[in-house]
């Protein structure tokens, strides 16, 4: 429903702000004063105690990044992490990732974040992860499950947090890659970084050409990355510059019989599209005692430009967004005896507006979002090494149209998450909450009534356990998600299809981490998700939803011998699944099962390293996006064999 702006008041958020007050007063008057040592996990959105690494939380490490020769951050995450990914429709490799079986919407139901930056913003379009440097990565943390508390909007199925190095240690460090391959691939990075007594400089560049699988689906990206951080008495302050231009061609889908005759054709040779991406932000961190204050503010421009041939005649799209964020906040952590206290608070500010220029018409539209968040967590380190966490948000949205009225909408989130060491090497957790997502302005721009879209929300539940160590051990989370007014894309409604808020849905089942050590050399590393996604009732009640495979799997081994030889290899088998226009369950065929298997060697000479990798080394046709029944299919990508060389120094 459609509400006029209300003046610019918040008076909701008062008695959350009184509580913060009211809980850093009484942390502040018991606290020790003595200054903790840096540590580099970073937990509440600050670096943080290790003890405090997010609960059931998952981390890729740059040793393991290096191992596996992934191209890119997205490559990382779905091959290491076991994330499922979803082919682009666009030719780059910035697959969509699904956490928790989102479908058709899963990037609008995670967060990404770079450096406590938020990437995910109030469109489509999913953050563009292969423009991030892979040589400056120093880990990757996925957190499964609601996670609005602290990450706002979107995070119901979980959070994706990069982090990059902080500082090149006393020496100066750089590297050299060069990669090339099938399909007309070639790939140059360079990176330095280093540390002048208290000031730390890096920069990356890269380049990269391919042809790609399909006619038409040409890629090109260059990318630029630089940074200054600076070390003071009691902090650090620092700002970074990111930049990235990508053309691509776009193939267009396929019916089922184009398909199997030749999964390489384009059904649209003409049309092509470009994205120019530029972020500046700066950050500043400071302590006073056990009180550490930090600030991030960032400025985001995106220009998206698309061509389209309609019978033989162009028609031009061209979005330009702008996005500023500003959040500041503190974190107290305090030790009482065997009890360890973390108090966080702040506050996030953004603005977000889009001009659009397009032969099919539009809308100009701004949007403004204010939330202030609270979250307390508790460890006692005994033997019990016991936690419990609290967390509330309040957040307030408003929304402008150059063709429609102003709306405002607000919501709440809550969590409550605990864990325990129940015995020897066995840890069992537990989460609860309410998390959100807010229709972005490419969801209202095409809804199907004229009413804005209700704000998605989400109850949590999650209990899971953790046995084993370092060298073998084992993850297991039981999840549930109960959605109300889930926003998606119903091709059913008005003839076309359109946006709208869903009967009640549901995702629930079971995600396996698992890793052994086999030998000195050799380690094994598995991911199993299992996904039950269905509407819970209205018409539909029952019915499975769409583009969620059931099951997911991915397998890797990982070897690394002496006089520096090192293998990797992976398989991942994905389940059937429904196409996007089956919402009544109709549809006599799925996408099919598929299994693709991608291995890697690799000889390293002194600071030189050598090394060939092939993905898909069966040569499976398959196709992960299809969005009729028996049509709008997009192809994935057949076998790539490639070669790098990398120096570093």
């Amino acid at each position: 429903m459609t509400h006029p702006v209300a003046p610019r008041r918040a008076p909701a958020l008062r008695p959350l702000a009184l509580a913060i007050l009211v809980s850093l007063s009484v942390q502040a008057r018991a606290a020790d004063e003595q200054v903790l040592p840096e540590v580099t996990i970073s937990g509440a959105r600050f670096a943080s105690d290790p003890a405090l690494l997010p609960i059931g939380a998952a981390v890729i490490t740059a040793d393991e990044i290096a191992r596996a020769g992934v191209s890119d951050v997205n490559q990382a995450i779905r091959k290491i992490g076991g994330v499922y990914g979803r082919q682009s429709l666009d030719g780059s490799p910035d697959f969509a990732l699904d956490l928790r079986g989102f479908g058709a919407n899963s990037g609008q139901n995670l967060v990404v974040m770079l450096d406590g930056v938020r990437l995910s913003e109030n469109d489509l379009g999913g953050a563009i992860l292969s423009s991030i440097p892979l040589d400056t990565v120093e880990r990757i943390e996925i957190v499964r499950g609601g996670a609005s508390v602290l990450y706002g909007d979107g995070a119901t199925g979980g959070v994706i947090h990069i982090v990059t190095r902080r500082s090149a240690g006393a020496a100066t460090r750089a590297s050299v890659r060069l990669e090339a391959g099938q399909f007309g691939l070639r790939d140059a990075r360079a990176a330095l970084a280093g540390t002048f007594d208290a000031l730390t400089l890096d920069a990356a560049v890269g380049a990269q050409r391919t042809d790609n699988y399909r006619a038409n689906n040409a890629f090109e990206l260059n990318t630029f990355s630089g940074g200054a951080a600076w070390r003071y008495g009691a902090g650090r302050a620092g700002l970074r510059i990111d930049s990235a231009r990508q053309q691509s061609g776009f193939a267009g889908s396929l019916d089922q019989a184009q398909f199997d005759a030749d999964p390489r054709q384009a059904s649209t040779p003409q049309d092509f599209g470009a994205l120019d991406s530029d972020r500046f932000s700066t950050f500043i961190e400071h302590r006073i005692g056990t009180l550490d204050l930090a600030a991030d503010l960032s400025h985001r421009r995106k220009v998206v430009d698309a061509t389209y041939y309609f019978g033989g005649t162009p028609s031009a799209l061209r979005y330009t967004s702008r996005q500023t964020q500003f959040s500041p906040r503190l974190r107290q952590l305090v030790a009482f005896g065997t009890m360890l206290n973390e108090v966080v608070a702040g506050v996030d500010i953004t603005r977000w507006n889009r001009i659009t220029r397009s032969d099919f018409g539009g809308a100009d539209q701004t949007q403004r979002s204010r939330a202030l968040y609270l979250r307390d967590e508790l460890k006692w380190t005994d033997a019990y090494n016991a936690r419990v966490a609290l967390g509330v948000r309040r957040e307030q949205i408003d929304k402008a149209d150059s063709v429609e009225p102003d709306t405002r909408q607000s919501q709440n989130a809550w969590e409550v998450q605990g864990s325990v060491d129940a015995a020897a090497r066995l840890n069992l957790f537990a989460k609860a909450g309410r998390s959100f997502r807010v229709p972005n302005a490419d969801e209202n721009g095409y809804r199907a009534t004229g009413e804005v879209l209700r704000i998605q929300t989400s109850r949590d539940l999650e209990l899971g356990a953790t046995l084993g160590d370092s060298a073998m051990g084992l993850t297991a989370r039981a999840f549930r998600h109960a959605l109300t007014d889930e926003i998606f894309y119903d091709p059913t409604l008005n003839g076309f299809g359109a946006n709208t808020n869903l009967d009640p849905t549901e995702r629930r089942g079971v995600e396996l981490d698992a890793h052994a050590a086999l030998a000195a050399a050799l380690r094994l590393s598995a991911h199993l998700q299992h996904v039950t996604a269905r509407f819970r009732s209205g018409p539909n009640a029952g019915h499975e939803m769409v583009l969620v495979p059931k099951n997911v799997a991915t397998v890797r081994l990982s070897w690394s011998g002496s006089g520096g030889h090192s293998a990797d290899v992976g398989v991942q088998w994905v389940d059937r699944q429904r196409d996007g226009g089956d919402f009544g369950n109709t549809c006599p065929t799925r996408i099919a099962s598929y299994a693709t298997l991608d291995a890697r060697y690799a000889r390293q000479f002194g600071p030189w390293e050598v090394a060939i990798a092939g993905l898909n080394l069966g040569d499976r046709q398959y196709y992960s996006n299809a969005f009729s029944c028996g049509a709008g299919i997009y192809p994935s990508d057949g076998r790539q064999l490639k070669a790098s060389v990398r120096y570093a120094f």
